[in-house]
């Protein structure tokens, strides 16, 4: 099944319905998130002696105090650190504050100067899904304190800092080891710098059912299985002849970037792409043909060659080592005059913008954060503030004059996204990868698969759903053997045709 993620306003009314609607008492509901959170504790560190937890002023600081009050029954020493009064807190905080208190939980109220952290394990408990922006002092303050303790961390709901909505941290943000989430997976722990704040993510629906989340919409958690039990893979006809699964010509590899265009051509051919040229350097051609016979190289600096080559494809990959120069303008701009279905990547993206050009024919883009800066007139760190925003933005950017434009916002937890007559959709968040992916040659690889995919009759959306999940499963599949660290990008090969066979 395909697992969806929400806002924070989509869990806060997932809350509600649940409170509300099915006659679920609310403070059973926070007993529910407690123990679950205290259950993961006990799971991850069975040998705890003592914690610390955090407590804010919301509902988050609710399921903190009923984490220490369960630890306090089980003999572990609990410091309790609650940011401002503790009777400030109102309606099931305040029951779990008295419930906790029963057990010999014991609150000590700070400000911004927090005194040591001495727990084993670090509970975060002090801010929950509501939170717009950088947190303030004195929130600000105890989020370093934590980070600063050198102890391990399980966030409650979201880690403090982090946007529920976008995975932004704009400020302090707590970088947990763990977080326990509830009712609703939120969208900000699997994309932009949530992935890496939240550590490990385990959901506990709270005995909520699909009844209740299925009332709403949320955004799609991509995973290669969920993708193609929706879209499957076509089989193949027996008759079946090269020239009915797709001709694709490869643009670009300017001066000492012709690995980017040979991987790209290679990806090509390993998802099941009929054909596969490259246009590019006519010195890149013995190279590319000692590596991989199985392509054709074109030298792209004969004009008649380059026009018949870009006649004959069915599918175009433009951008992978073009290079920024008058080479790459040309061929880009002859690219985009035949009106072809294309997938635009890495110097492509950045030409796109500075010639003012727009696809003419159904196209995918394949931007990370700088590329995408490019292509909205934003800074990097713009883009990141609001990837999901972004990715919808760049999907109108790449149906230019065409009926039809997909976004790949790549990164962790790459954010995919369509634009198209009926408006713009975001597709999805892609559920696999790892940090081994942030290694030259990766977007290459990607490109090649999604425009090998895209040349099979896929569609834009079919192609760039099974490419980019199919991808990034690839990436954690290969790195059993090779590790992170030592990922290359070529080390996806064999997985992907495993994966796709």
């Amino acid at each position: 099944m395909m697992v969806s993620l929400y806002s924070g306003a989509q869990c806060r009314e997932l809350d509600r319905i649940a409170i509300e609607d099915s006659n679920i008492d609310g403070f059973e509901l926070m007993q529910r998130a407690g123990g679950a959170a205290f259950a993961q504790l006990l799971d991850c560190w069975p040998q705890l002696r003592s914690i610390t937890v955090c407590c804010g002023k919301g509902n988050n600081a609710g399921d903190g105090y009923l984490v220490a009050g369960a630890a306090c029954e089980l003999g572990i020493a609990v410091q309790l650190l609650q940011l401002g009064s503790a009777d400030a807190l109102r309606g099931d905080a305040a029951k779990a504050r008295d419930w906790a208190a029963a057990r010999g939980v014991v609150p000590r109220e700070c400000d911004a100067d927090l005194p040591a952290l001495t727990g084993e394990v670090i509970v975060d408990a002090l801010l929950g899904t509501g939170l717009k922006g950088a947190p303030r002092s004195p929130f600000a303050e105890a989020i370093d304190a934590i980070n600063g303790s050198g102890a391990p961390v399980l966030a409650i709901d979201i880690p403090s800092g982090v946007n529920a909505d976008t995975g932004a941290a704009s400020g302090s943000a707590v970088t947990a080891e763990l977080t326990v989430t509830f009712i609703g997976r939120k969208l900000g722990l699997y994309t932009g710098a949530g992935t890496a704040r939240a550590g490990d993510v385990v959901f506990a629906d709270l005995g909520i059912g699909s009844d209740i989340t299925g009332s709403i919409s949320g955004v799609p958690l991509l995973t290669l299985d969920s993708v193609l039990a929706q879209r499957p893979l076509p089989r193949r006809s027996r008759s079946v002849y090269k020239q009915a699964l797709g001709h694709v010509l490869v643009v670009g590899g300017d001066d000492a970037m012709g690995g980017a265009p040979l991987m790209a051509a290679e990806a090509a051919l390993r998802v099941g792409a009929g054909m596969v040229t490259v246009l590019t350097r006519a010195r890149h051609r013995s190279a590319m043909l000692a590596r991989r016979p199985e392509l054709m190289v074109v030298d792209a600096e004969d004009a008649d060659q380059a026009e018949a080559a870009l006649a004959r494809a069915s599918t175009l990959i433009v951008g992978p080592g073009l290079g920024r120069g008058t080479w790459g303008e040309q061929l880009l701009r002859m690219a985009i005059a035949q009106a072809k279905p294309m997938v635009i990547d890495a110097d492509g993206l950045n030409l796109l913008t500075r010639l003012e050009l727009q696809p003419r024919a159904p196209a995918i883009i394949t931007p990370h954060a700088g590329e995408a800066a490019t292509l909205l007139g934003l800074d990097s760190a713009g883009v990141q503030a609001d990837r999901p925003a972004a990715a919808l933005a760049l999907a109108s950017r790449a149906r230019g004059g065409s009926e039809e434009g997909i976004s790949v916002l790549k990164g962790a937890g790459s954010l995919l996204a369509r634009s198209g007559e009926d408006g713009e959709t975001l597709l999805g968040v892609c559920g696999h990868g790892n940090s081994g992916m942030a290694t030259a040659g990766m977007g290459d690889v990607l490109a090649g698969v999604i425009g090998g995919l895209l040349a099979q009759g896929l569609g834009c959306t079919g192609a760039a759903l099974i490419g980019v999940t199919a991808h990034s499963r690839a990436a954690d599949l290969a790195v059993r053997r090779t590790g992170e660290r030592g990922l290359l990008a070529t080390d996806l090969l064999p997985e992907l045709m495993q994966l796709l066979a």
